[in-house]
């Protein structure tokens, strides 16, 4: 229901969003910084003025779901399959580097296994709806490198989601459950399978006659997004897998080109001048600190392994399959990017630990708050310091070298910019 109370927050979001994204952008940084900067001093980390809530949290979720469609139709589905085999293993190394290190940092810091083994769960994750927004701000998504880093992102989705399984039922049972693991892969599978056939045989049909009289394009666009992300929540995947894949149907070469570009601007304006900032300003809103120096220090400790652990596991994994060293460190730094993944996991382990605890299953909690806040502090620094060390890293490349194609499509953009 829209009340006055949300009216004004909204209003409140875009206005402080706008002013902070546009310093950010006068500073030669992605928008999305001044988004995050907006939710911290709105939300309850500083000013406390804007309050988390549910339709608040419906748009925010809303506006990554517009975001992902919109990253899908900008990306090309045969460059995507023709880096399955680097983004399958860029993903295994910056999945189970950080997954170690966060095991081994907890388990220093006084952690027990199980909590050691869900903080080591929380650095492996890399949001995809973050990937594809940042990708976007550099213009380097429709690069060699912007395909692995999208592909990495979603085989890291559904490595989290299996690995979450067997956590799960370990802490349930103290035995792995194989039979609810087969199940995941088995319903992943059937997914994109599923997903294949429409795109190859189903979509090629519809889109070719397809225009958009009073809407109706858009209105199309809207039925395959909504259809595919409720077969991704079924698979077990996040609705936004859905969302991308959806995008991927609506190419350029499959319709009239007014209908693609009417589609396109207005999934992009719905997304980026609405309902995204909603969704990177309500990230801060999560951000809880604990004024003491072993937070601080496990805190900090917990931020450098994760960048490290994805830099070195991601870019490791790509040099060691014939990337470059420039493509590597970029690949590197581009998988740092977390969300509101990890804040989703870690909310069904504490609820999942308070059931086991009641029932004297357990007598050490899964995860501690302190633990907890951690690792959402962990996911908001991360994401704030991608864009910029991701952008750092890409001009310093190029500025050595201008032939790797991400140089190539950040110089055309510059062009396009000054026109």
């Amino acid at each position: 229901m829209i009340t006055e109370t949300l009216i004004i927050q909204i209003l409140l979001i875009l206005v402080m969003a706008w002013i902070f994204g546009t310093i950010f952008i006068k500073l030669d940084l992605p928008p999305m910084l001044g988004e995050l900067v907006a939710g911290l001093v709105l939300g309850p980390p500083l000013l406390g003025i804007v309050e988390p809530s549910a339709p608040l949290e419906f748009l925010a979720e809303l506006g990554i779901f517009f975001a992902m469609f919109y990253a899908g139709m900008e990306m090309d589905p045969k460059a995507l399959l023709k880096v399955f085999f680097p983004s399958l293993m860029v993903a295994i190394g910056g999945f189970f580097v950080p997954f170690l290190l966060g095991y081994f940092i907890t388990k220093a810091f006084g952690g027990t296994v199980y909590q050691s083994l869900f903080v080591g769960m929380g650095l492996s994750i890399t949001a995809i709806a973050v990937q594809a927004v940042i990708l976007q701000s550099l213009q380097i998504h429709k690069s060699n490198i912007g395909h692995i880093i999208m592909g990495a992102a979603i085989v890291d989705d559904i490595l989290s989601l299996c690995t979450l399984s067997i956590l799960l039922g370990l802490a349930k049972s103290g035995s792995i459950d194989v039979t609810s693991v087969a199940v995941i892969v088995g319903k992943v599978g059937l997914f994109f399978c599923f997903t294949i056939v429409i795109g190859h045989f189903v979509m090629p049909r519809i889109t070719k006659n397809l225009n958009d009289y009073h809407g109706k394009g858009f209105t199309f666009a809207m039925i395959a997004a909504l259809v595919m992300a409720y077969m991704a929540e079924l698979a077990g995947l996040h609705l936004v897998i859905g969302a991308f894949l959806a995008g991927q149907f609506v190419r350029k070469e499959m319709m009239d080109e007014k209908v693609y570009d009417a589609i396109s601007n207005r999934f992009f304006g719905i997304s980026s001048g609405f309902l995204t900032p909603i969704f990177f300003a309500s990230l801060a809103f999560h951000v809880h600190v604990e004024w003491s120096l072993s937070f601080w220090i496990f805190s900090g400790a917990l931020i450098l392994v994760a960048i490290a652990g994805k830099v070195f596991g991601c870019a490791g994994m790509a040099r060691a399959i014939g990337l470059s060293p420039k493509e590597s460190i970029v690949i590197g730094f581009g998988m740092n990017g977390r969300g509101a993944v990890e804040l989703v996991v870690a909310t069904v382990v504490l609820q999942l630990s308070a059931e086991l605890l009641q029932e004297k299953v357990i007598t050490e909690p899964l995860l501690t708050g302190q633990q907890f806040s951690a690792l959402v502090l962990m996911a908001f620094v991360t994401t704030l310091l991608t864009p910029i060390l991701l952008k750092r890293t890409i001009l310093k490349s190029c500025s050595l070298d201008q032939s790797e194609d991400f140089c190539r499509l950040i110089e055309e953009s510059k062009r396009k910019t000054l026109r």
